[in-house]
């Protein structure tokens, strides 16, 4: 486990010192910060609340309880339970280009809610799946860069957004079983969770 986070810490180093440039301290920044996100996730729930028919508001309805779950998840239980530092209340070394933030570190909130955004839209639009993830891994690499996060924060936030995204569809589809009603399609899929 030490080696483990010894070569986390050498990560987090390289990618916030190492790979350091202009450009990146330009957008990395801009790209980390939450209240940039705010805006157009609110212009995306209401265009599918509109506009996207029953399917929309369904995949509308189901973003605010992913984002529920990978945010309370990360945040309320997990973040308190590990007790991780973040690593800019660590090291006066490193180059903060962000609001250093809370106390913990384990798992990244950020990473934990954009990929459950992203898997949430990756599995009802799925022609825009590369896009969705590039947007996921691009969020998370701005945690690190900008020394806020480790890069096993980061990854863990993933997995944590990724499985209750995935767990929020699948009690979706186990309830278009008992209420037909909710589901946006005229038949539900004979697997059970909606895949052709």
């Amino acid at each position: 486990m030490s080696s483990l986070l010894l070569l986390d810490t050498k990560l987090l180093f390289f990618i916030n010192q190492n790979l350091a440039n202009p450009f990146f301290d330009i957008i990395m920044p801009f790209v980390t910060n939450l209240n940039n996100w705010r805006i157009p996730i609110l212009l995306i729930w209401v265009l599918l609340m509109i506009k996207g028919g029953k399917k929309g508001r369904v995949v509308g309805i189901l973003l605010i309880l992913v984002l529920i779950a990978s945010d309370q998840l990360s945040s309320a239980l997990i973040k308190p339970l590990v007790g991780r530092y973040r690593p800019c209340h660590l090291y006066d070394n490193l180059r903060l280009l962000a609001n250093c933030g809370g106390k913990y570190a384990f798992p990244s909130s950020h990473a934990s809610n954009i990929s459950a955004f992203a898997v949430l839209f990756s599995y009802f639009y799925r022609k825009w799946t590369a896009g969705f993830i590039l947007v996921a891994i691009i969020v998370g690499f701005s945690r690190i860069y900008v020394g806020v996060h480790y890069p096993i924060d980061v990854l863990s936030g993933y997995i944590v957004g990724s499985c209750s995204a995935f767990l929020i569809i699948r009690l979706y589809f186990l309830g278009t079983r008992i209420y037909p009603a909710i589901s946006y399609q005229e038949h539900n899929s004979p697997h059970g969770i909606g895949l052709p």
